[in-house]
């Protein structure tokens, strides 16, 4: 009986060394992603950060020669302006584009989502609320004919070429 109760002991040791061993497999994963994929570099505010994946490196020239380039970044524009919510927004946009850039299942030319798009039509209506109140009123919810960008699209990436 004293040999059925250290076998069972033992199996377990076994099972738990097995179970810390993949959690520590896992978060190291997790820990050198995050340094290969320059995670960190996202908390910040800097427009560089943007051209990490190659893909946005179009839009990032063309925002280098749009006309918001002096007045605003890609943060002012693309996420909302409170703490929670600019963050929460990094957070998930970040889990989209790492999931669709490593599996290759993104479309081209890439698209901005339609909670992204209101994002924008947001910060669009913050910035410019004088001088849009009169024509367009607070279309928070655009649809395509009161999007902001719909008529504005070069504006804050300039050309597309």
């Amino acid at each position: 009986m004293f040999k059925k109760t250290t076998n069972s002991s033992s199996r377990l040791q076994t099972w738990v060394a097995l179970i810390a061993a993949l959690v520590g497999v896992l978060i190291g994963l997790g820990f050198f992603t995050f340094y290969y994929a320059k995670g960190g570099s996202y908390l910040s505010d800097d427009p560089t950060v943007c051209t990490n994946c190659h893909i946005m490196r179009e839009h990032f020239d063309s925002w280098q020669k749009g006309s918001h380039h002096g007045v605003a970044i890609c943060n002012d524009c693309h996420l909302p302006q409170s703490f929670p919510g600019k963050y929460l927004i990094k957070a998930e946009n970040g889990w989209s584009h790492s999931q669709k850039f490593t599996m290759q299942n993104f479309d081209e030319p890439i698209r901005v989502r339609p909670h992204n798009r209101e994002v924008v039509q947001r910060n669009c209506l913050r910035c410019h609320a004088q001088l849009v109140s009169e024509s367009v009123g607070s279309f928070i919810h655009a649809d395509d004919h009161q999007n902001c960008v719909r008529c504005h699209r070069e504006v804050g990436h300039g050309a597309a070429h």
